[in-house]
């Protein structure tokens, strides 16, 4: 699997058949993370293979993901990130590799009453729709693994449009971990 994929799973961001939204800034790395998002998460990725996922502290409000399949524990990646509240909303961001351009993603999440992490992706076709709209500048960039967009508009903007009830649907679940049992954990 390439490593790309690893970041998209590991955080879940963050591609959907390849299509990616990167941001030119991170979100600021000022928000410690939720009660509860710290720990073993697992689930099972797109292909039905279990996955892991342990989300720990690096410092300071940061943090890092670490992903790897249950068949394969030895064969681990790790990605660091930040988390952000704004508004009701949590969101984390990350760097994406050089060959998609070295930028950020931005994706949010939140922790439900099921003790489930729950993550969603920007749609990239309401993104789109957005900058056509002139509500968010940017431009798109091809990879071998399909489009994307660089958001060059400001983090108050990327927020203002995030933050409007009339967006609500920009957000698309990309993968639901459950929190990993105690008992499994070795």
């Amino acid at each position: 699997m390439k490593a790309w994929r690893v970041v998209v799973i590991a955080l879940s961001f963050l591609l959907l058949s390849g299509c990616l939204v990167t941001f030119r800034d991170p979100l600021p790395a000022s928000d410690p993370a939720p009660k509860g998002l710290l720990g073993k998460w697992t689930s099972t990725n797109a292909w039905g293979e279990p996955m892991n996922l342990e989300l720990t502290r690096l410092g300071d409000s940061r943090y890092q993901a670490v992903s790897y399949l249950k068949a394969k524990p030895k064969e681990r990646e790790a990605y660091p990130f930040t988390v952000s509240r704004h508004g009701s909303r949590w969101y984390l961001s990350a760097k994406v590799p050089a060959q998609f351009g070295g930028h950020f993603i931005i994706a949010g999440f939140e922790l439900t009453d099921k003790h489930e992490l729950v993550v969603y992706n920007l749609d990239l076709e309401q993104i789109n729709q957005a900058l056509g709209q002139k509500v968010l500048s940017g431009e798109g960039f091809q990879t071998d693994d399909g489009d994307g967009v660089l958001i060059n508009s400001s983090m108050d903007q990327v927020f203002a449009y995030l933050d409007d009830p009339a967006n609500s649907d920009v957000f698309v679940e990309a993968v639901r971990y459950q929190r990993l049992a105690k008992a499994n954990v070795k």
